[in-house]
């Protein structure tokens, strides 16, 4: 039983126990039994499993079409007597733990604690025969607990009879297990700092990284989080690659990205329609490959304290982007796509000179926003304003945002950056009333769902030549998830890293962040290109520097999308059209990019058929490589094929690279640049890589290796 404390400031979360109330870690087995099923396919249970007062799960109706036997094991669970001053306080609970087959690679497993049972016992009171030594003891039934604490006697103290009273159900289980010394945990979502977590304290808690955040809380919450069950599954597997494919055949795959938006470069700017005119045709003279501008600035900026932000109002602005369709139009008839951004946060829009829709106000009126303790709209801070979150329990939101959607693809676009997700408040009142610690997890996979029930909706909508067009096809990336996200979400991205070489949150977590979410199931992601977060603070400074954007470019250029984003403060970063070496540079790595494209369409396939992820540590396909086990941003592949070692510090201009052991066959590895052929598995060996030049090999003698640098020879850049 613990009390929690949460601190939350713009999607960053610090969650902390306050106390510890009780810990009964101590338990004992009292039956092992074997549940079969009748002649009717029915489990045959005894009511006398289960105590009378026990609510948890209903065994036959979780159980349905489960057809093998069911292990059921009852125990208890107890503490060793915790004294508060002259008493002595012991709980015990009965739980229950079955385990079940679901299919040939999973068992499934669920785990209830009945309502603690406690016994005080007095050391000192009136009445006692000290020289016996005989002690008397009084103990307290489930039921009396919350109505009539005063059942203890009159000497008992008001702090034992505040503790009695409020300890009335467990809100924690932990299972624990032995694991073997080199045993290793990978996965556990999109993480920064670690791939190996063995040993290490993980929270699965959906928030942004931390970034440029303030350290200011928007709300402190005691005892938020609730549970007396837990429910799983164990999963197995040959191989790393073959756990992955039975756990996305559970939780979802994503579908087959259409094949515009992994052409080419996504640019990402923003200024109005003239400035991307202007780009647009400095790009075109580099002959720079682009598959679409994404503007996230379509629905006008106004200025703040903190800057130029966005007015979270889900319409293009037709004063900074005038003639909006007709730039829409002009793009894709040169096969260029236009992609914009939303969130399922609005802003109020009193202030906005030429706005159509004030959707802040439209959401409030149909009373489809999260709302506070008191019933009220729940304002969010975001930096400089406050925003609503749209209600994603709420059945009239969905077809509310999916409307707004159909505006925007009707003017000509077709994908968007889905943001945010990972922020709703957790003291949020619900339309579902559900507890909101429960549901902040559940949000971003709704938001997910709503995005892509409108891709699929408008696909199924269309008629004739239109719908078998792929260049008419949608798409929308986001960056929060949770377990079941991949089944709805159509692409991912890493969301805000430092414009910084650091290793906890810039260059290379993203390259850890790509991979560790590769593994739980993230098959498709990708980073801003040179960060997002700028610091321009008196005495702290972190400005993106023109070979930090190089570096970043040279490790996107191997990831599913090849995008830019200028960042939250564009002034202090060098960006792709800073002068002509940037953009000679972003030509080049955009054409690299371009040279693996027939490798790309296989590997998002093998992505939506198998869960699969386009970027895979090492470790999925040599996981007998001890030394491979060991890797975190070093390097990593592309598929099987292609083996990347990025340059991830300040200056440096050499890489070292590994060469895993093969377990069946031998192979070795072509430098793409010069040729050289690298057969000395299980060794390091250093590689030049200048800027322009990262550290990159093809398996050698397989088509993907003939393709790939034949590609590159056709675009001039071997």
């Amino acid at each position: 039983m613990a009390e929690t404390e949460v601190e939350e400031s713009r999607g960053s979360f610090a969650i902390s126990d306050s106390k510890i109330n009780l810990v009964c870690k101590h338990q004992y087995i009292e039956e092992v039994k074997e549940i079969n099923f009748d002649s009717d396919g029915d489990l045959e249970v005894n009511d006398q499993d289960f105590s009378s007062g026990f609510i948890g799960f209903d065994l036959k109706q979780d159980l349905k079409g489960v057809k093998s036997p069911v292990l059921l094991i009852t125990g208890r669970v107890y503490n060793k007597n915790k004294k508060i001053k002259i008493r002595k306080i012991s709980c015990y609970a009965k739980y229950w733990a079955i385990f079940y087959q679901k299919n040939d690679h999973q068992i499934g497993f669920q785990v209830n604690i009945d309502k603690p049972n406690y016994e005080v016992t007095n050391l000192r009171s009136k009445g006692v025969n000290k020289k016996s030594g005989r002690i008397r003891r009084r103990k307290f039934g489930l039921s009396w607990l919350p109505l009539r604490p005063a059942v203890i006697s009159v000497e008992d103290d008001e702090r034992q009879k505040k503790w009695l009273a409020k300890s009335i159900e467990f809100n924690r289980i932990c299972m624990t297990y032995s694991s073997e010394e080199n045993e290793r945990f990978f996965g556990f979502g999109e993480q920064f700092s670690h791939m190996d977590f063995k040993g290490k304290r993980i929270p699965i808690f959906v928030q942004e990284q931390g970034i440029g955040r303030g350290d200011q809380p928007i709300s402190l919450a005691i005892n938020l989080v609730h549970g007396n069950s837990v429910a799983g599954a164990i999963l197995h597997g040959n191989s790393p690659t073959e756990i992955i494919e039975t756990f996305t055949e559970s939780i979802g795959r994503p579908p087959e990205l259409p094949h515009w938006i992994i052409s080419g470069a996504v640019v990402g700017m923003q200024g109005g329609t003239e400035t991307v005119r202007n780009s647009w045709d400095i790009l075109r003279t580099y002959d720079v490959p682009i598959s679409s501008f994404w503007l996230q600035d379509w629905v006008g900026q106004r200025e703040t304290l903190v800057g130029s932000q966005l007015w979270w109002n889900w319409e293009v602005d037709t004063t900074r982007y005038k003639g909006w369709q007709q730039l829409v139009k002009d793009l894709n008839n040169q096969h260029i796509k236009v992609m914009s951004y939303c969130n399922p946060c609005l802003a109020p829009t009193d202030e906005k000179p030429n706005r159509r829709r004030n959707m802040f106000e439209e959401a409030k009126k149909l009373d489809i926003l999260v709302k506070d303790k008191d019933g009220e709209p729940y304002m969010v801070p975001n930096t400089a304003f406050d925003v609503g979150m749209l209600d994603l329990t709420h059945p009239e939101t969905a077809p509310w945002f999916k409307n707004i959607l159909q505006e925007m693809v009707d003017d000509g676009v077709r994908g968007w950056m889905a943001d945010f997700g990972e922020g709703l408040p957790v003291d949020a009142t619900l339309y579902s009333g559900e507890d909101p610690i429960a549901a902040h997890n559940r949000y971003p996979e709704l938001w997910a769902q709503i995005n892509r029930e409108f891709v699929d909706e408008c696909k199924s909508s269309c008629s004739g030549k239109h719908k078998e067009d792929p260049e008419e096809a949608l798409v929308f990336f986001m960056r929060a998830g949770f377990r079941d996200s991949p089944k709805w979400a159509m692409l991912f991205w890493e969301g805000d890293q430092m414009v910084s070489w650091q290793a906890n949150d810039g260059i290379k977590s993203a390259v850890v962040g790509l991979l560790s979410s590769g593994i739980s199931g993230y098959a498709l992601n990708h980073s801003d290109i040179g960060g997002y977060c700028a610091v321009n603070l008196p005495l702290i400074k972190y400005h993106r520097s023109e070979e930090l954007l190089f570096r970043w470019m040279e490790f996107s250029a191997f990831t599913t999308v090849f995008r830019t984003h200028e960042g939250n403060k564009p002034s202090c970063n060098s960006q792709f059209y800073s002068n002509h070496k940037t953009l000679s540079h972003f030509a080049r790595l955009a054409k690299v990019y371009k040279a693996w494209k027939f490798y790309r369409i296989q590997l998002v396939k093998e992505a939506s058929e198998k869960g699969l992820p386009v970027c895979r540590h090492l470790f999925l396909h040599y996981p007998e490589d001890e030394y491979v086990q060991t890797l975190t941003y070093q390097q990593f592949l592309v598929g099987s094929e292609i083996l990347v070692a990025p340059i991830l510090d300040k200056g440096k201009r050499e890489a070292k690279v590994y060469f895993p052991l093969e377990n069946k066959e031998s192979c070795s590895w072509i430098h793409i640049w010069t040729g050289k052929v690298y057969n000395c598995l299980g060794t390091e060996a250093k590689i030049d890589a200048p800027l322009g030049y990262p550290a990159v090999f093809v398996k050698s003698g397989s088509f993907i290796a003939e393709t790939f640098l034949q590609n590159l020879r056709d675009l001039d850049i071997l």
